[in-house]
C-alpha cells in the first residue's frame, strides 16, 4: 500500500487519492462496500475516529494494524460501525409503510400460511419494530390465527446489541402513534422507553453481510423490506442483490426498496407494484401467469 510517512504534530493528513483507492479497494473486497470519490473526506473522518481509538498515527499503520486477520475481527467491527449510517427512525417512510398496511398484508393473509418479514439493514431495530407493529395490529384487529415474524438483519453488531435491547430514547417516540404507544411501548426511565416484551419475542436479530445474502438461512419471506442499504453497492452489485433476494421470497411475496435506490430493474420473476411514492416489486405467482389470475395493483 502505498501511503505517506508519520506526519507532523501527530496528526493524520487528509488521505490522497492512492490511499483512498487503496482503502476502498479493501473495503470492497471484505464486505462490499462501496464508497463513492465524492465521499474521500467521509472515509479520512471515520479512518481517522478509528486511528484515535486504537493509537495508530497515520492511514499506513492503521491499515497494517486492521489487515492482520483475524485477530483484528472485532476492530473490523468497530470500522464497519462507523462506515455505516445508523440514523433511522420508527415509522420512516410512510408511504412505504403505508403499503405494507394496505396492500401487503392483506394479500398475504389471503394467501394464509402467516406472514414472515425480513428487514435488511435494519440497524439499531426502529424498523424491524416498526414492521412488527403493523403486522401485530392486522392480526389483533382481525383476530387472525395465523402468526407472524420479523428477522431483522445487519452488518453492525454494535448496532445489534441496541437491536435486541429494544431500549430507546423518548425522541424516538415522535413517530409511533398514541395507539401504538400504549399497546407496544413501556417506560423505562425518565428518558428512555422499550419494546414491549410480547412484540420483542416476535422479532430477531442476527448479522449478515449483504455481499453474502446468498447464505442467508431464510425462505419463505412475504416481505423483504430493504431500503437505504443499497447505496453503499455499486450499481452493479446492487442488481446482484436484488436478483439473490428474489429466491428468499415466496410467490405473491413483496421487496420494498427506497425510492430511487435502483430504477429499471427487471427480472423474470419479478414485476413492479404501483403504489403512490413507493418501490416496490411482487415476485409473481405461477398461476399469475394466466390471465385470469390476481397480482396486487
Amino acid at each position: 500500500m502505498a501511503v505517506g510517512g508519520r506526519p507532523k504534530g501527530g496528526q493524520s493528513p487528509d488521505i490522497d487519492d492512492t490511499q483512498f483507492d487503496d482503502w476502498t479497494d479493501l473495503l470492497e473486497q471484505r464486505f462490499g462496500i462501496f464508497i463513492a470519490p465524492e465521499r474521500k473526506s467521509f472515509l479520512a473522518s471515520r479512518l481517522r475516529m478509528r486511528m484515535r481509538e486504537t493509537g495508530c498515527k497515520d492511514y499506513r499503520e492503521y491499515y497494517h494494524r486492521i489487515s492482520r486477520g483475524v485477530s483484528q475481527a472485532k476492530e473490523w467491527s468497530l470500522l464497519v460501525d462507523c462506515l455505516t449510517v445508523h440514523e433511522t427512525c420508527f415509522f420512516r417512510h410512510a408511504s412505504s409503510l403505508k403499503f405494507v398496511e394496505e396492500v401487503v398484508l392483506p394479500d398475504a393473509f389471503r394467501r394464509g400460511d402467516g406472514f414472515n418479514v425480513w428487514s435488511i439493514g435494519c440497524a439499531t431495530g426502529e424498523e424491524a419494530y416498526s414492521l412488527a407493529m403493523l403486522a401485530d395490529a392486522y392480526c389483533s384487529e382481525r383476530e387472525e390465527s395465523s402468526g407472524y415474524g420479523v428477522t431483522g438483519t445487519d452488518i453492525s453488531l454494535p448496532a445489534l446489541r441496541d437491536a435486541r435491547s429494544g431500549v430507546y430514547s423518548n425522541r424516538r417516540l415522535a413517530n409511533i402513534s398514541a395507539q401504538f404507544q400504549a399497546k407496544y411501548t413501556r417506560t423505562v426511565s425518565e428518558d428512555r422507553f422499550e419494546i414491549a416484551a410480547s412484540l420483542r419475542q416476535r422479532v430477531c436479530f442476527a448479522q449478515l453481510n449483504l455481499r453474502d445474502v446468498d447464505k442467508a438461512p431464510f425462505a419463505g419471506m412475504d416481505l423483504i423490506f430493504c431500503q437505504n442499504v443499497l447505496i453503499y453497492f455499486d450499481r452493479e452489485s446492487r442488481m446482484k442483490v436484488v436478483d439473490s433476494l428474489v429466491e428468499f421470497l415466496r410467490p405473491g411475496g413483496v421487496i420494498v426498496l427506497g425510492p430511487g435506490e435502483l430504477l429499471n430493474w427487471q427480472h423474470p420473476k419479478i414485476r413492479k407494484v404501483r403504489y403512490a411514492d413507493t418501490l416496490a416489486y411482487q415476485r409473481i405467482q405461477e398461476q399469475a401467469r394466466d390471465a385470469g389470475s390476481k397480482e396486487l395493483k
